[in-house]
């Protein structure tokens, strides 16, 4: 549940935001006739994630045997990456997305002089939130299978009525919590959950070519022990799934792990620059 839930919570809030910014520069200037506009936007983005999730239970429903496991195994890679992918763009947009999106919403209205533009804008914006949160998911789901859907969806709720609450804590209050802290724990949390997500995507890939008959140093590189933490931090499901620890991990997964972890702090220091210079 603790995946799940995190999830939801950190994506409401970041969908909130986009939400609240566009409904407070509407209201600051003087188009309140367009909130409608932007409500209607904000339900189709919705729709769209809705629909995006339908076709992953689909798809993980037809899928079957070795077909099956590289698809889920393709589904974890690609979460991990995503959010790695989303972690850089918010290092680079972080302190200017306001800015960002009241542009976005003036060149819109210049466009197509109606609400239709801001319609758009939240559209994309809810819906490209909501499809990070149902990749996110699906890739959780995969990596821990034979958890309760109960589970999830109770995690998915909490983590909604928590984004709520972060959400008005932010608007009230910077003294308790601020942007800037929201946004470094999270990202800091996601690239956990990330990292876990791409050694999960790398087992599940390596437990299906250890069917074939390969040289015996690759069954050593993603099968032996490197080491042994189990006396101080013994394997548990709940820490694996959101960090991808092992007690016991093979060189495969530690050289996965500092790859990861490598590229998110590179492509962080790139964009920081880029940031600075510009």
């Amino acid at each position: 549940m603790g995946a799940p839930l995190f999830i939801v919570w950190r994506e409401s809030v970041e969908a909130l935001l986009v939400i609240g910014i566009l409904y407070a520069w509407l209201r600051r200037e003087n188009f309140i006739s367009l909130t409608k506009q932007l409500w209607i936007g904000t339900g189709l983005g919705l729709v769209l994630a809705g629909l995006l999730a339908v076709m992953f239970w689909v798809a993980s429903n037809w899928f079957a045997g070795a077909g099956g496991e590289w698809f889920f195994t393709i589904m974890m890679l690609v979460a991990a990456l995503l959010i790695l992918q989303m972690v850089v763009w918010m290092h680079y947009h972080g302190r200017g997305i306001k800015k960002y999106l009241e542009q976005e919403a003036v060149n819109s209205l210049q466009k197509t002089g109606s609400g239709i533009g801001i319609l758009v804008l939240a559209m994309l914006a809810v819906a490209r939130e909501g499809s990070e949160t149902v990749v996110f998911l699906a890739g959780v789901g995969v990596q821990q299978q034979g958890t309760s859907l109960s589970f999830f969806i109770l995690g998915g709720v909490l983590g909604f009525i928590l984004a709520l609450l972060t959400f008005w804590l932010l608007q009230k209050s910077s003294t308790i919590i601020s942007w800037k802290w929201f946004f470094f724990i999270s990202e800091l949390l996601l690239l956990l959950i990330g990292g876990g997500l791409f050694i999960s995507a790398f087992d599940k890939a390596a437990a299906q070519i250890s069917s074939y008959n390969l040289p015996e140093w690759v069954y050593h590189f993603i099968d032996d022990p490197v080491w042994s933490s189990a006396w101080l931090i013994p394997d548990n499901s709940t820490l694996t799934g959101l960090t991808g620890y092992h007690a016991e991990p093979s060189l495969m997964q530690v050289i996965v792990f500092i790859f990861y972890w490598f590229c998110a702090v590179l492509f962080c220091h790139i964009r920081l620059n880029k940031n600075k210079s510009s």
